[in-house]
């Protein structure tokens, strides 16, 4: 494992990267309603990224990613590709922006609910939002990653969710994904030590139903083998 550790100027340019990737989120909140494709989102997403904030969309083209957001929607864990499918009321929907600017990446992920949610979804998306918070406020010089982890694996599993193993958090920088990986389940006080000048993204997927997910035959869209809905955030921490 190579971390690289980031010097003060660095992270000025990621928190920059970082609050207009945010910004990104902000803005298409208004357009998140039924009768918009994922596809318009993106659109609309592509083109604020590149026109309003003259960053770059990271995705988008990335080991050949056709566009330049991720749209995940109901059982949709992660990776999904905006296209045609029009979002309905009730719809739960991450959508993930990567943006880079002066080099450095800024990553960030939100849960919307699409008009009148579920129960189920409100609640799934706010365990989630809250086990993302749980395994923060772990990130300091001298713990480590595992502590992350187990953060995040036992406020989800109090909860009675389950949590996806086969996607993780990540190092980022001047690169996209980083070492090192940040497993999103764990011990306390294993895995590699927390350094200063570190910088990650803690981002869990949690589901409804059993952990287990698929790769659909796109080779990006992981969905619940069971079908049952998934929740997603994420933030990159300095």
């Amino acid at each position: 494992m190579s971390v690289t550790i980031k010097t003060p100027d660095e992270q000025a340019k990621m928190r920059i990267a970082g609050r207009l990737a945010a910004d990104v989120l902000d803005m298409i909140s208004e357009h998140v309603k039924p009768g918009i494709s994922t596809g318009e989102l993106d659109r609309i997403c592509h083109q604020y990224i590149v026109d309003k904030l003259e960053a770059i969309p990271a995705p988008l083209n990335y080991r050949g990613f056709p566009k330049s957001i991720c749209t995940s929607v109901n059982h949709v864990v992660c990776h999904g590709i905006p296209g045609d499918r029009i979002l309905k009321n009730g719809d739960s929907i991450n959508i993930d922006i990567t943006v880079i600017k002066d080099e450095f990446h800024g990553d960030t992920s939100r849960m919307f609910q699409v008009g009148k949610p579920t129960v189920l979804a409100e609640r799934l998306a706010r365990v989630c939002y809250e086990a993302m918070w749980h395994g923060i406020k772990q990130i300091r010089a001298g713990k480590h990653l595992g502590d992350i982890g187990a953060a995040v694996q036992s406020h989800v599993e109090k909860n009675r969710f389950s949590i996806v193993r086969e996607y993780c958090g990540h190092g980022i920088g001047k690169g996209f994904h980083e070492d090192p990986q940040v497993l999103h389940y764990g011990k306390p006080n294993t895995g590699g030590e927390l350094l200063e000048g570190m910088t990650l993204t803690v981002e869990p997927m949690i589901n409804a139903g059993k952990r287990n997910v698929k790769l659909l035959s796109d080779g990006w869209t992981v969905v619940t083998k069971d079908h049952s809905l998934s929740a997603q955030w994420e933030h990159t921490i300095l």
